[in-house]
């Protein structure tokens, strides 16, 4: 194994000072080429290595083929597009979405631990080759288990049964399962359902990916701190030859890396699982077109992955049928999303409805959809989210949750895309309209008089409602009238516009749906005016003003004339 690895790494190497630093580099990492002890390197002394964890793996064989020394280029390419880097560099469609969705959960339920998933691509290459290079169907569920030896203590841990053999098959013994070869007593704790389809299933790469994920950030860890990313590593699978061959991985994905079809990725050489507990021989890279019917009795051939193969009808010839790669995700498409349209404040009636299909055209069960509100909005889904994954049905299809319409009006999208993928999204227009007061009513019993040409001391303040709740934003018209309903003259009340007096003004309410209205001014006319208040929702409310002229005050009374005296008195006799 060591020799072949030197040899792959000299291959590489351009010049004579390549292959130097190729021999330096296996040097360094103690050849983890080698064939590894039994227990997957637990007699490295397991310092560092969390003493209360039961590791994933059960110290399981895992493959410690090292990644070339050049660096990988056409980081992020779409399937399809030529691959210029080194094979190795390409991760399966399906097994990179599963990595980058965990990823993505993990920032949001537990941030401080700052997982990447080039760790759980890492780790994927490492303990599966990335899913037997992909081997999953469209919902990321490998065609064949993926099967640890037995641990039996014969050269690896002693694990008695602890699923009955739900798992992986055993009733004595436990054996490492899935891509992410996690042992049934500790997927018992860590197991996730991340594809929504209320399974926790370690044969699928999103679930596992997922359960790797949490694993390695619980208790309290910040994987960019050495110390917390090696513990992490370790605990995984207590052996230093593993932390170095991980670590290796790690630094090689970060420089770069490109999507490839399902089924066509790079199997590495040597030690690892496999469905029938052998190592499996051969290091292919497979393409989408099926490969040349292997040689009978040769185990080790290089077929190209895909379904399980088919025996010849018969079945005396001992050849199989060639396998072929799967359909993979092609498109996603709208699925007769009704009017996406709401009242501000209000639930949005229709929800947003997709379909996703293969290149066969069928519909694709279990893919994850992502959801995203995109422009200047405050509508969100349910709990204040702005995106939301889902996976789809049976159907292919998957309705995302009612939208609430926030204070914003106007249009905004909702952006359906197939996650992890870069397909062409599914773009639908939302529209937020202006709330509509369907309740008018004065919020106190004030009296509106004036004098002829002054301004009303007082300014009217409304409430308005719609369906019981407060109506911010609301549209209300107010217009002066007689008092017998007909519109009022030039000389009536009237408010000040911009053009001078109006008698007709669109006001819109405030917070807790309060409206004010701005300063009425008393005209020439007196008498007993309307100001009549009314919504698009069918409120009207009607409130009296009067104009009057303020009264005389009485004059004081004056002093009786003469005249009005009467006849003096007499004056009296004398004499």
């Amino acid at each position: 194994m060591a020799a072949h690895i030197g040899r792959r790494l000299y291959k590489g190497a351009a010049t004579t000072a390549v292959a130097a630093l190729a021999v330096a580099a296996l040097s360094a990492s103690q050849a983890p080429g080698a064939a590894p002890t039994p227990s997957g390197g637990s007699l490295e002394a397991t310092d560092n290595a969390p003493s209360s964890d039961t590791p994933v793996t059960g110290n399981s064989p895992y493959y410690t083929d090292l990644p070339p020394l050049n660096t990988p280029d056409n980081a992020g390419a779409a399937v399809g597009t030529p691959v210029t880097g080194a094979g190795e560099a390409g991760i399966p469609a399906t097994v990179l979405a599963a990595y980058k969705q965990a990823e993505r959960t993990i920032a949001e339920s537990d941030p401080d631990c700052r997982l990447p998933w080039q760790l759980l691509a890492a780790i994927g290459k490492v303990e599966s080759g990335q899913a037997r290079g992909g081997r999953v169907d469209a919902n990321g569920t490998t065609l064949t288990p993926i099967l640890g030896p037995v641990l039996n203590g014969v050269g690896f841990a002693n694990i008695s049964d602890t699923d009955n053999g739900a798992f992986d098959g055993d009733t004595v013994h436990d054996r490492a399962v899935g891509p992410m070869q996690f042992i049934p007593s500790t997927w018992q704790t860590w197991g996730q359902d991340a594809n929504g389809d209320g399974r926790k299933d370690p044969n699928n790469i999103y679930d596992a990916a997922l359960a790797a994920g949490r694993y390695l950030c619980h208790g309290g860890r910040d994987l960019t701190v050495q110390e917390d990313l090696d513990k992490a590593i370790l605990g995984y699978n207590h052996s230093r030859e593993y932390l170095r061959t991980v670590l290796s991985w790690f630094e090689y994905y970060k420089r770069g890396t490109h999507e490839v079809p399902d089924g066509a990725g790079v199997l590495p050489v040597g030690n690892g699982p496999d469905s029938a507990g052998t190592v499996p021989g051969g290091s292919p890279t497979p393409g989408p077109s099926p490969s040349p019917t292997p040689t009978p009795g040769n185990p080790g051939g290089s077929p190209t992955p895909g379904p399980s193969p088919s025996p010849t009808p018969g079945g005396g010839s001992g050849e199989a049928t060639p396998p072929s790669v799967p359909p993979r995700v092609s498109g996603i498409e709208n699925d007769g999303t009704g009017r996406l349209t709401a009242t501000a404040g209000e639930e949005f009636t229709a929800r947003a409805k997709v379909k996703v299909k293969n290149t066969a055209g069928e519909a694709v069960a279990r893919q994850a959809v992502r959801f995203t509100v995109i422009g200047d909005t405050d509508s969100r889904f349910p709990d204040g989210k702005s995106s939301i994954v889902l996976p789809t049905g049976a159907d292919g299809t998957v309705t995302a949750p009612a939208l609430r319409a926030g204070e914003k009006t106007g249009t905004f999208t909702v952006r359906a895309t197939v996650d992890g993928r870069t397909l062409a999204p599914v773009d639908l227009v939302a529209t937020v309209t202006q709330r509509v007061a369907d309740r008018l009513e004065r919020t106190d019993e004030t009296t509106f008089t004036a004098a002829p040409g002054a301004v009303f001391a007082e300014r009217l303040t409304v409430a308005a409602a719609c369906k019981g709740a407060a109506a911010p934003n609301a549209d209300v018209t107010v217009t002066v009238l007689t008092a017998d309903g007909e519109p009022a003259g030039a000389t009536s009340p009237s408010f000040q516009g911009d053009d001078g007096a109006v008698r007709t003004l669109t006001l819109r309410t405030g917070a807790g749906g309060l409206l004010k209205l701005p300063e009425l001014r008393a005209g020439e006319a007196t008498g007993t005016f309307l100001l009549r208040l009314t919504t698009p929702g069918g409120a009207s409310l009607d409130v009296k003003v009067t104009v009057a002229a303020p009264e005389s005050p009485e004059a004081p009374e004056s002093p009786e004339s003469p005249e009005q005296a009467g006849p003096s008195p007499s004056p009296s006799a004398t004499g």
